[in-house]
């Protein structure tokens, strides 16, 4: 997680990450703990990761507390604080399937284009990329100027999938977790990872007004 607004975005991709049986290795960077703090009152502590995880996961997109149950596996979640430059997702031969920024400030996605690695997510993510690994940035911020717009033109070059935190209204949202739940599920895609987060395109016109 960076610090661009969006943390239901990560919320979401999170849940269905352990839903799927996903093990995570987590880093939440410092600006994304001011972020998640105004978007949520939740303070991200490296002291007491765990509950203020799951208070967190158990959030639905409008901040309501209590809206989701998940099951959270600790032993499936592993934390690493953003400053630990020898953790280890920043070594090629840390096991690893790829890699998730969401959501991915515009200050994070010039770092990694620039493989400026000046924290773990950005070394982690250039790692990703030099291992062959996949990369799925899921960018939040409008409007994009022409910097911005040629940082993500290289992770696209570099073989990252640039996923723009932009939700459809095909799939018949009725609420705003819908909508989340929409760029969460191509993230996944994007990412390989099976969810039913949304209602699938299938071809018929008016099919979200009519299910």
């Amino acid at each position: 997680m960076s610090g661009a607004s969006g943390t239901p975005y990560a919320a979401a991709v999170l849940r269905a990450l352990l839903d799927a049986g996903e093990s995570v290795d987590l880093v939440v960077s410092r600006a994304s703990r001011l972020t998640l703090l105004d978007e949520t009152g939740i303070s991200y502590r490296d002291a007491h990761w765990q509950d203020d995880l799951r208070e967190w996961l158990a959030r639905g997109a409008d901040g309501k507390p209590g809206t989701f149950r998940p099951a959270i596996d600790t032993d499936a979640v592993r934390h690493w604080s953003a400053g630990d430059l020898a953790a280890g997702p920043s070594s090629g031969s840390y096991p690893a399937k790829g890699m998730i920024v969401v959501p991915a400030s515009t200050a994070c996605v010039a770092g990694i284009a620039l493989g400026l690695s000046k924290d773990l997510l950005q070394r982690a993510a250039s790692v990703t990329l030099k291992e062959g690994r996949k990369l799925v940035v899921a960018v939040r911020e409008t409007p994009l100027n022409g910097q911005t717009l040629r940082h993500l033109v290289t992770l696209d070059d570099l073989g990252a999938a640039v996923v723009p935190a932009s939700p459809g209204f095909y799939a018949g949202a009725t609420h705003i977790q819908d909508l989340v739940d929409f760029v969460a599920g191509r993230v996944l895609d994007s990412a390989g990872v099976p969810h039913g987060l949304y209602r699938r395109w299938k071809g018929d016109l008016g099919g979200s007004r009519t299910t």
